[in-house]
């Protein structure tokens, strides 16, 4: 089943980060390494029919391989390397309203059915109520296998993808929310809980990581106090609210110096006012001076795609 869901993504992939026809369908099809780099993932789900990939957000990484399914519930900066190539992925943008309208139907279906939250993969869950958990990896089922290799498949017919793609993509929320990143995957559909409430911190540091910022304004967008939302936020990311907005800032920055900034301007782009405070930052997180690093990135091994030219966006799923 694998191999069907190989063959088609090898049928119909495009560059990497690219659409399809499919709404919230994206392929991945990677034969060569190529250099590691920055992504900002949005809620989706990775389902990976060939090779490996390992993510890292914060101090949490989590490692896919073929046969597996990578889940992230939350706006989320990570360092993405493939660990084998070739590498092929289907993956899935979460639509929360569709998300939350199957869940009426499951629990109206199957009362009891799991509504708590899975442990966290990130640090120890909090006393007294389950923390958020930002992602998670699990093995795939043989008959999601086969619902997924479907979905991709409506690419070979498009005058099916209408009537049939909201069907499929259903059926793979239902049975996703019936295994065993279920009880994780209803983090995305609730707003008043520690996950809905990190998410919406997390969404509004991408709004203004430019900014000068502070742990008490953060706290305020999520309606959480201060500790909660430390708490809570480094359970689901794997790093503080504000070391969350130094990585954005970089890999923005980056991204602006590979398309040719200078570090001054790159810098004063995603919000530093010392270039002495970039240099040191940037080569921490990367290993180079920028110029250096910029340099290296152009003339080495193509790296994955990065976010499009302009503020953070919400749109950078791959691999």
């Amino acid at each position: 089943m694998l191999d069907r869901l190989t063959a088609a993504i090898d049928r119909h992939h495009t560059e990497p980060g690219a659409g399809s026809a499919v709404p919230r369908l994206s392929l991945v099809s990677v034969d060569e390494p190529i250099e590691p780099t920055g992504l900002l993932y949005e809620p989706m789900i990775c389902f990976v029919s060939d090779g490996a990939k390992r993510t890292t957000a914060g101090d949490v990484s989590q490692v896919a391989h073929a046969g597996e399914m990578l889940m992230t519930t939350i706006d989320l900066p990570v360092a993405v390397r493939l660990d084998k190539v070739p590498y092929r992925s289907a993956v899935l943008s979460i639509d929360g309203a569709a998300l939350a309208g199957l869940l009426v139907e499951v629990d109206e279906t199957d009362p009891a059915a799991p509504a708590t939250p899975v442990a966290p993969t990130a640090p120890a869950a909090l006393t007294g109520q389950a923390a958020p958990t930002g992602q998670v990896a699990a093995p795939m089922p043989p008959e999601l296998v086969e619902a997924v290799a479907r979905w991709v498949e409506l690419l070979d017919t498009p005058e099916d993808i209408r009537p049939l793609a909201p069907r499929i993509e259903s059926e793979i929320l239902y049975r996703l929310l019936r295994g065993s990143l279920g009880p994780a995957l209803r983090q995305c559909a609730q707003d008043d809980s520690p996950a809905g409430r990190v998410r919406q911190a997390a969404r509004w540091i991408c709004e203004h990581y430019t900014e000068p910022v502070s742990i008490a304004a953060i706290a305020a967008s999520a309606q959480m106090s201060p500790a909660s939302l430390h708490r809570h936020f480094k359970a689901a990311t794997g790093m503080s609210p504000l070391t969350y907005q130094k990585r954005l800032r970089l890999q923005e920055a980056r991204r602006r110096l590979v398309a040719g900034a200078t570090a001054n301007q790159a810098a004063q782009a995603v919000g530093y006012v010392s270039a002495t405070q970039f240099n040191r930052e940037y080569r921490t997180a990367y290993g180079l001076p920028p110029a250096r690093d910029a340099a290296r990135l152009r003339t080495g091994p193509r790296p994955l795609p990065l976010d499009p030219p302009g503020p953070v966006t919400h749109g950078s799923l791959l691999p």
